[in-house]
């Protein structure tokens, strides 16, 4: 049996007014997703416990089976594999956002989606200043999203460094680093310090400047966030005996990925926007599915619709999932395919950021019997045949039942 799991990051929501009271996947055209259902089971399911943070981090660890209150180290930790990027056991990776600071506020988490060539001209002005090779160290990634490596910085957990897409509209006073005890406040004073000293050097970048000048978000503050050590996780194939690939674009799933062991496949063309390859990543899992078992494929477009607080490009993700990527990925596989539909955790269009309700899942596998439900949303996978799982992961579910049939 192969398994295609597909995640829809952030795509369940709460009712909408502007869309009738109906959630995005509710009023979005998605008969793939509902034909799942129609054959196949559907639940709810809590990817996030109640003690952890409603973050990708800990429900893409949870949709990928590893108990995130052991494995989630820190989001920085878990995206810098991706990047080739190598943490000795006393280091400590920090996520490092290019921001919009506005009024003294965090105005916008992405710096409207600065570009990668543009985010990290200014990340190297920022490493000129500030990096000190076996010590601080820059590395650039994708779009708004880099990262700072503190070598030999011990004990991150005791300082607390809010997410910038949890803190739009507040003051950077107010949600600037702080030291949790007493110990750790030299090294939350040096983060607070190179974030302030970034302003200096990034405001009048010549990046900026075009950026100012064109009428767009200038990428002014640097932001450090989801400070971690490396963690020690077991492989799929130790676990589970299967060969595996991720697909994504967002260096978090491709990050937990390496971690556990799957394939990282890199499409052309793959953005985390609105704007991704959605038929370059079906393709690919199709190709994937030839000598892997579980191919994950990872669309962040509809969580970044719901922080933008854009209910109709939420829609619009979502269908756009539906018809190019997974149809396609239906339309191409040629034997036999358990397949599971979720997204991680809602980012709902009123809050802009991620909660921890359970999500609807849905999963058709040869042999499962199916319920009565016919569409896929968050309401009807209430009444699905599942009920509400609170104490198993997806994956391993969606195991399990691929090899009952």
């Amino acid at each position: 049996m192969k398994y295609i799991l597909v995640i829809g990051d952030g795509m369940a929501d709460y009712p909408i007014p502007e869309l009738g009271n109906k959630t995005p996947l509710q009023a979005a055209v998605k008969p793939n997703m509902d034909a799942i259902a129609a054959r196949g089971k559907s639940g709810l399911i809590k990817n996030v416990p109640d003690e952890c943070t409603p973050g990708s981090d800990v429900a893409i660890c949870s949709v990928l089976g590893y108990d995130p209150r052991l494995y989630c180290t820190g989001r920085g930790a878990l995206e810098v594999p991706s990047r080739n990027i190598e943490l000795g056991s006393e280091d400590t990776a920090y996520r490092c956002n290019i921001i919009t600071e506005e009024n003294n506020t965090v105005a916008d988490y992405s710096a409207g989606h600065i570009t990668t060539e543009e985010a990290t001209q200014l990340l190297d002005a920022v490493k000129k200043a500030y990096g000190k090779p076996g010590e601080i160290e820059f590395y650039p990634g994708l779009d708004y999203r880099h990262y700072l490596i503190m070598r030999n910085f011990s004990h991150p957990e005791q300082i607390l460094c809010n997410p910038p897409h949890d803190v739009t509209g507040q003051a950077i006073s107010e949600v600037m680093p702080k030291a949790k005890v007493p110990d750790a406040e030299n090294s939350a004073q040096l983060l607070r310090d190179m974030i302030e000293g970034s302003r200096a050097i990034l405001c009048n970048h010549p990046v900026n400047i075009a950026r100012k000048k064109a009428g767009k978000r200038m990428g002014n503050l640097i932001w450090p966030w989801g400070g971690g050590k490396k963690p020690a996780m077991p492989t799929l194939r130790e676990r589970f005996g299967i060969e595996s690939a991720v697909i994504s674009a967002v260096d978090l799933v491709k990050g937990l990925g390496a971690y556990a062991g799957m394939n990282i496949i890199n499409v052309e063309g793959a953005t985390g926007l609105a704007n991704t390859n959605y038929e370059g990543k079906a393709d690919a899992a199709i190709k994937a599915l030839e000598t892997c078992d579980l191919v994950c494929v990872h669309v962040e477009a509809p969580d970044e619709a719901g922080h933008m607080r854009d209910y109709k490009l939420k829609v619009r993700t979502i269908e756009d999932l539906d018809k190019r990527l997974l149809g396609r990925i239906i339309d191409g596989v040629r034997e036999p395919v358990a397949v599971a539909v979720l997204p991680d955790h809602p980012t709902p269009v009123e809050r802009g950021t991620h909660t921890r309700d359970p999500v609807p899942f849905t999963i058709a596998a040869p042999g499962l019997t199916p319920d009565d439900v016919k569409v896929y949303d968050e309401f009807s996978a209430t009444q699905g045949g599942f009920g509400l799982v609170e104490n198993n992961y997806l994956l391993p579910l969606l195991l399990s039942l691929g090899r009952k049939s």
